[in-house]
């Protein structure tokens, strides 16, 4: 079998470098790879990251899913360390708590085009 590498999760984006900008204040990543429809950033010491592409006829997701409706096709798990902390860090990066939240030790919320992402505390 070839070598194969996962290099980072794709998310769609009326603005790549916008929502670039919000995962970078987020998780405190750096720039790997800038172009104007197309950014790449990943954690300081290695290891795959996250690419956004300018895509025009994005669509907002819907979470919880809602017939008829653009459905979310995937979400990021993030852990964290300290389940407050992280979800005052999120909203001040420009994140919005979703008003349904599945389960105690996980905060769902949503980023500024709507990619729903998990902040949780491992049990």
């Amino acid at each position: 079998m070839p070598r194969l590498t996962l290099t980072a999760t794709v998310l769609d984006a009326p603005d790549a470098g916008e929502l670039a900008n919000f995962y970078r204040a987020l998780l405190g990543w750096q720039v790997r790879e800038l172009e104007p429809d197309w950014v790449t950033i990943g954690p300081p010491d290695g290891g795959p990251g996250l690419s956004f592409q300018t895509e025009p006829l994005y669509e907002r997701p819907t979470w919880p899913a809602a017939q008829g409706l653009q459905q979310m096709q995937s979400h990021l798990d993030i852990e964290v360390d300290d389940l407050e902390a992280a979800c005052a860090h999120a909203l001040a990066a420009g994140a919005v708590m979703a008003d349904f939240q599945p389960q105690q030790n996980v905060r769902v919320f949503y980023d500024p085009v709507g990619h729903p992402f998990c902040l949780y505390v491992p049990d």
